[in-house]
């Protein structure tokens, strides 16, 4: 097996460089635009060719993060990113946006494409179908169990990613709209607000029911089958990317798991840990009492009296430390910097393991009890642990290549390079020693100073040997420099698809995932019915319906895609050609030839690039982003090369998670639905527990039938699926739909908002 590489994060160049000295293989980092973190530091392109000329003069390689979907007016700005990147010599770009993705394929080759974890790539079908569209490398889902990675990893010719330390989203990443819809700032395009973390009142109990640990594989990444190994943190400090870094470094070398480097980790910061399901399904990978940073746990509160703390420390403590207290009753941890510190009743300024210690609490501490778990939250010694060297500033940059000719003639001489050149008139006697003119000409233009530009090729036309001041020819090479430009390769959109929008009168869809719903509905009123199928439906329910008109949806989420293969099979045997996918694995399990495909919205198709790339794809229709504008939505209309489905209502998996809340141990779990009803600063949702994963509804669905009545779009989409509903309740909401009025309760999300 070939050496696996260490992906560590940067989110500013200190973070890069100190991840490259404890041992990096790669960094990745993100831009000013189109990063998925787009509230760290990140890069301008000075700080990304300083440190992309260090990095690869250490063969170390780096990608850039272009890992959000991107809205058409904001196509031409991709362009910019990417010519940066091409300058800047950036070693692969990371992918969510198909569109994006088809940028690079037909205009910058030379870099490699990676798929984000953003794509939710959770099985081998998704990461096959990516590998034909041109992906060389996949990002895997961090649900994954390692069967489930050694199986995606053994795909050859196809490069995997896993993460194996750092925070954990609760949704599938890529399949969260909790903060777009409800808060404005869209996960998707950076921008999230981490609404998951928050205290949810849940029968009559406010817990974090959503707030994960952070993963910690430890030297399970020994059992990593896959090509890189990539820690979490571009919003992390240099000093955490280089304990993190280290620590996972020295095991890949095989010193170990060094339990003082752990702990060293979590005094910089860590939640509580957790493997996630690396190991099969785990319950105990959410943080319900606390949110935030904990720390290294070092004993628990013994007694307090007269506002001091007496424990026994099993770790070395000194003042100016940060301790945190788990305080019964509120959300953080309570934390103090330890200013007055006493050892047997004597002031001390540091404390070893094993001593019973006590400690003044600040001013106004909360009540704490005996038992309280305490923790070393900063450690002054840890800080100074973790060192590293990195260049002068300046001093790194990358060079471009070019060739220069000199031509010296009586009256003239003429320096080009490519389109450019300079000149320089005057009268030009024979020299008396011809040799040291064409040094001094070498000389001259090797001198590339503060330019961008290495001399590769100097050609010399000195046919008469003419004598050459030197000041001439420096003014010449200044002059020649000053024209040149680096040459951009890429810098142009590929052509999209085009075509007229649509004039015909409204064509309504209606997707539901239970055949009794559409009961009371007249065929005729609908141009399609799309049933959300799974390995158990029974199509035959729906024989009323002229298959014409029947398309089959495919959910976004599959761990076990052959329980539908066999069934596919049947249904397209039996004369069903429709179907609507919500992730790539789909595509890979149905037929490439007369299948009529419609992408839903789960693939987000903001702009005409990824419109395109759809249809190249085998799309034969687009569903539009339900985190969309109203502004970007009429614009992509007017362009897009496929038909379009425009989502009217809905109730809408803010995510979709494999993190159940259930109370009970999955071995006696009754399975079947389970909803949870809670509340969160007066907004209310609901749960459903629902074959081994998780959503979270609003508890209003989303609704712009009004909104959307003047939009010349080929179809408006209504859905009634995971939320209970009767035959009746359809039919009446079905009308008002179709008259272009909403429900009398609704969200509308980012409909009508101007900026996501």
């Amino acid at each position: 097996m070939k050496k696996q590489e260490l992906l560590a994060p940067a989110g500013d160049i200190e973070a890069g460089y100190a991840a490259l000295y404890y041992g990096a293989d790669a960094v990745y980092l993100g831009l000013a635009k189109f990063s998925a973190r787009a509230t760290a530091t990140n890069f301008d392109e000075a700080a990304l060719d300083e440190f992309t000329a260090y990095a690869h003069h250490l063969n170390r390689k780096v990608y850039a993060a272009v890992n959000t979907v991107l809205q058409e007016s904001e196509l031409n700005d991709l362009l910019q990113t990417l010519d940066i990147c091409t300058r800047c010599r950036v070693d692969g770009i990371i992918i969510q946006d198909l569109g994006v993705a088809r940028v690079i394929r037909d205009s910058y080759p030379w870099f490699e494409m990676h798929a984000s974890t953003q794509m939710a790539v959770h099985n081998k079908e998704g990461a096959l179908f990516l590998q034909k569209m041109g992906f060389k490398r996949v990002v895997l889902a961090r649900e994954l169990t390692a069967v489930e990675i050694k199986e995606i990893a053994a795909i050859p010719n196809l490069e995997t990613e896993a993460f194996i330390h750092g925070a954990l989203c609760y949704s599938y990443s890529g399949l969260c709209q909790f903060s777009a819809l409800e808060y404005g700032r869209s996960a998707n395009r950076g921008k999230c607000l981490y609404p998951c973390r928050a205290g949810f009142i849940c029968g009559g109990k406010e817990t974090h029911l959503f707030s994960m640990k952070d993963m910690a594989l430890q030297e399970k990444v020994l059992q990593m089958p896959v090509d890189s190994l990539k820690i979490e943190g571009r919003k992390k400090s240099a000093l955490y990317v280089a304990a993190v870094t280290d620590y996972y470094r020295r095991i890949l070398d095989g010193k170990g798991a060094d339990t003082s480097r752990a702990e060293n980790i979590k005094q910089i910061f860590s939640r509580p840990w957790c493997q996630f399901h690396f190991n099969g399904k785990d319950k105990q990978i959410i943080d319900r009492d606390f949110v935030g940073h904990r720390g290294l746990l070092i004993g628990t509160v013994e007694s307090i009296h007269r506002g001091w703390l007496n424990f026994c420390t099993n770790h070395k403590i000194a003042r100016f430390d940060g301790l945190q207290i788990d305080a019964a009753g509120d959300e953080k941890p309570f934390g103090f910097s330890l200013q007055k510190l006493s050892v047997n009743h004597r002031s001390c300024f540091e404390a070893e393991a094993g001593e019973n210690v006590s400690v003044e609490l600040p001013h106004g501490y909360p009540n704490l009890q005996r038992g309280d778990k305490i923790y070393l939250a900063s450690s002054s010694a840890v800080k100074g642990n973790y060192h590293y060297e990195k260049p002068k500033p300046h001093a790194w940059r990358n060079t471009h290549e070019i060739d220069v000719c000199v031509r010296v003639e009586k009256t003239l001489i003429t320096a080009s390079c490519g389109g450019y050149s300079s000149q320089v008139s005057g009268t030009f006697e024979p020299a008396s020693a011809p040799q040291k003119v064409s040094e001094a000409i070498q000389q001259a233009f090797a001198k590339t100073g503060d330019t961008a530009f290495a001399l590769r090729k100097l050609e010399i036309e000195n046919p008469q040997q003419l004598f050459v001041p030197v000041s001439m020819l420096n003014t010449l090479r200044r002059d020649l420099y000053a024209q040149i430009e680096v040459e951009n390769k890429g810098g142009k959109l590929p052509p999209a698809l085009i075509r007229t929008a649509s004039q015909a009168a409204p064509r309504f869809v209606i997707k539901f995932d239970r055949p009794e719903y559409i009961k009371q509905l007249r065929t005729d009123d609908f141009a399609e019915f799309v049933y959300l199928i799974n390995p158990q439906s029974d199509i035959s329910l729906l024989a009323d319906l002229p298959k014409q008109k029947v398309r089959l949806a495919l959910p976004a989420v599959c761990r076990k895609p052959a329980l539908y293969e066999d069934m596919i099979r049947r249904l397209i045997n039996s004369g069903y050609h429709k179907w609507e996918v919500g992730n790539y694995w789909a595509l890979s399990l149905l037929p490439e030839t007369k299948q009529d495909i419609a992408f839903d919205s789960s693939l987000y198709m903001l702009n005409t690039q990824a419109v395109s790339m759809a249809s190249e794809s085998g799309a034969a229709r687009v569903t539009l982003s339900l985190e969309d504008t109203r502004e970007n939505v009429a614009e992509l209309i007017k362009k897009s090369g496929l038909p379009t489905t425009l989502i009217m209502y809905q109730d809408v998996p803010l995510f979709t998670s494999v993190g159940c809340i259930r109370g009970n141990d999955c071995k006696i779990c009754p399975r079947g639905d389970k909803w949870f009803e809670m509340e969160n600063q007066g907004k209310k949702f609901k749960a459903l527990s629902r074959d081994y994963q998780m959503m979270l509804f609003d508890d209003k669905p989303f609704c712009i039938a009004s909104d959307v009545k003047n939009l010349r779009l080929d179809f408006f989409r209504m859905d009634f699926c995971y939320r209970e509903y009767t035959a009746e309740q359809v039919a009446t909401i079905a009308r008002k739909l179709m008259r272009f009025e909403d429900v009398s309760a609704c969200i509308k999300g980012n409909f009508l908002n101007h900026n996501i």
